[in-house]
């Protein structure tokens, strides 16, 4: 099969993927083309898009391929399909950012950090298809492990979750320039 060829398929193949399409399912459906070939054509296909103004782009995540809107033209999009784009609260947010980054949690784990009961968030996030049951803890009561899903790696653009960005690092009361210092034993404190 020629490179414009090959080009041509794979496209169509991410095109009509509802989800993001693997180098390894491309390979199994082209059939006769190694999974390199089409990992080199998919690198040519993002940096072709990437170079050219258009609406969309060619995005890994996942781990497979798919098509995307750029940011800018979000906007315009949702104004077609009528509809708000989904908002999760703030409670939702830390609630899932602990679970992507102690996964797996258990409800308890998370309610420990929280600081607050989290039933409803987790149910919500996982009506959303952002995070799913991954198993039970091997200790006394067996209690829910929860993880994130795909659908959590498709909807923050990330290929994997070795790419989430690291936990910025919390100042300690010493560290902003001021020295906390007990009184010494034989000064008196006023």
């Amino acid at each position: 099969m020629d490179e414009e060829t090959l080009k041509s398929v794979v496209e169509g193949l991410i095109f009509a993927g509802s989800e993001p399409v693997s180098v390894r399912t491309l390979a199994q459906v082209i059939g006769g083309v190694s999974g390199e070939r089409i990992k080199s054509t998919l690198d040519e296909l993002e940096e072709e898009y990437s170079k050219r103004a258009r609406g969309f782009t060619l995005c890994k995540v996942a781990g497979g391929y798919q098509y995307r809107s750029l940011p800018s033209v979000a906007p315009y999009i949702l104004e077609m399909k009528s509809m708000k784009p989904s908002r999760l609260s703030r409670a939702a947010l830390e609630t899932l950012a602990i679970v992507a980054y102690n996964q797996p949690a258990t409800k308890a784990a998370i309610e420990q950090i929280r600081g607050v009961e989290c039933s409803g968030t987790i149910r919500n996030l996982m009506e959303r298809d952002l995070i799913e049951v991954v198993g039970r803890k091997d200790v006394p009561g067996r209690p829910i492990l929860y993880g994130t899903t795909k659908r959590f790696l498709e909807v923050f653009g990330l290929p994997d979750l070795a790419t989430l960005p690291p936990i910025p690092e919390i100042e300690s009361p010493g560290d902003n320039g001021f020295e906390l210092e007990a009184p010494d034993a034989g000064q008196s404190a006023s």
